[in-house]
């Protein structure tokens, strides 16, 4: 399991509200997490936000 997989397994919670704050445009349906579905979750927020998968990784990282 990757580093954000970790992190985002252990902490989505309080990630999700930081993460919803600085997208605005995501809903509580884009950050809808399933274990094991993390790729899937950053995949809806780069659909989402058009930003690029390693600047969201790297946003979540730097929570």
């Amino acid at each position: 399991m990757s580093a954000i997989a970790d992190k985002i397994k252990g902490n989505w919670n309080q990630i999700k509200g930081k993460v919803k704050a600085k997208y605005g445009e995501l809903t509580d349906d884009d950050l809808a997490y399933v274990e094991g579905k993390e790729e899937e979750l950053l995949g809806r927020i780069q659909e989402r936000t058009g930003k690029a998968k390693s600047e969201i990784k790297d946003f979540i990282d730097s929570l």
